[in-house]
C-alpha cells in the first residue's frame, strides 16, 4: 500500500519533472534534504509507482518538419479479440503519441505526429481505417503549439 505523499516527496517529484537527470546529491540540495534520506524517498517513490520512468524530452522542431493532428474515431462494437488487436496496434504504432477513450459521439481520440498532410492522408487510409471497428475518423490539424508540458500539478490544483 502506498504511503501518503509528504511535502518532501512532492518537492522531489516537482524537481524530477523539471530535470530527471539530477544526481541524488543535486536533487537533495534542491529539496532541502541530505543525500541518504533523499535517495530512500526517491526509491520509495519508484517502488510505489509514483515515478513510472525517466525519459529525455526531444525538441520536435529540431527533428524536422512535423505537425500534431488529433483524430477522433467512431467505433463499432468490438469483440475482446478485436479490442486487444486494436490496443496492440495503437501501442506498436510510434506515430500515435497518445490514445484516449472519450465520452460523446466519438469513442477514441488519438494524438498523432504527422510529417505532412499527404503523409497523414496515407496514414489514415493505411493504418487508422484498417484498425478493427473503425467506422469514422474526424481530424483536427494544429497550427501552433502554445503550451506543452509533461509535468503534473502537484500542489493545490490536484485536490480541487
Amino acid at each position: 500500500m502506498s504511503e501518503e505523499l509528504t511535502p518532501s516527496d512532492i518537492r522531489i517529484l516537482e524537481q524530477l519533472q523539471k530535470d530527471a537527470s539530477l544526481s541524488t546529491s543535486e536533487l537533495a540540495d534542491k529539496v532541502g534534504l541530505s543525500q541518504s534520506p533523499c535517495w530512500r524517498r526517491l526509491q520509495r517513490l519508484k517502488e510505489e509507482g509514483y515515478i513510472k520512468g525517466q525519459v529525455a524530452l526531444l525538441d520536435r522542431e529540431k527533428l524536422g518538419p512535423s505537425m500534431v493532428i488529433f483524430a477522433v474515431i467512431k467505433m463499432a462494437t468490438l469483440s475482446e479479440e478485436q479490442r486487444s488487436q486494436f490496443i496492440r496496434t495503437i501501442e506498436l504504432t510510434p506515430q500515435i503519441l497518445e490514445c484516449y477513450t472519450i465520452f460523446g459521439e466519438m469513442d477514441i481520440m488519438l494524438k498523432i505526429d504527422a510529417l505532412s498532410m499527404s503523409w497523414y492522408q496515407d496514414f489514415i487510409f493505411n493504418v487508422v481505417l484498417k484498425l478493427p471497428g473503425v467506422v469514422d475518423v474526424q481530424s483536427t490539424v494544429t497550427l501552433k503549439e502554445l503550451k506543452y508540458t509533461t509535468a503534473l500539478p502537484l500542489r493545490g490544483s490536484r485536490a480541487l
